[in-house]
């Protein structure tokens, strides 16, 4: 069978084609996030919104962030930080910190969050306030999903 010029540009070029089309399909599907449940682990901020009570911190961003040993709540990015250690198995993220109070009581601050599709929803809570918070990963992660955790 003789090959003309169209033949191999036809065979040729429907490969170029189908490479393209798988490339931009995988590169589509790898940049898509994983799920919350499925990789918790790096950074997640949100904003509390206030659900009761007074004085609490809904004035700027919050932040989680998760590893496999250890993770932290920093509401409003400020200085107080809970810490706990998540339990990716059963879902379970837990942070806390106990200060002192002026009467020299205990003044208990505690974070509890669950994945919830690519996101994770979040309670914070203190004997005065109670928030609630829906956390993201930031939009300069993108690289990192695209190439796994860090």
């Amino acid at each position: 069978m003789k090959h003309t010029r169209f033949s191999c540009w036809l065979k040729y070029g429907a490969l170029a084609l189908g490479s393209l089309g798988f490339f931009y399909t995988s590169a589509h599907a790898a940049t898509q996030p994983a799920s919350a449940a499925d990789d918790p682990y790096g950074e997640w901020i949100g904003t509390l919104v206030q659900d009761k009570g007074e004085n609490c911190p809904v004035n700027g961003t919050s932040l989680m962030q998760i590893e496999p040993k250890r993770m932290i709540f920093v509401p409003e990015m400020g200085t107080l930080i809970l810490r706990g250690t998540p339990d990716k198995s059963k879902q379970h993220y837990h942070a806390q910190l106990i200060l002192k109070d002026a009467k020299n009581q205990p003044l208990p601050m505690v974070f509890e969050a669950h994945p919830a599709g690519d996101t994770f929803e979040g309670v914070y809570g203190t004997p005065e306030c109670r928030a609630h918070v829906t956390l993201h990963r930031p939009e300069n992660r993108s690289w990192k999903n695209f190439l796994g955790n860090d």
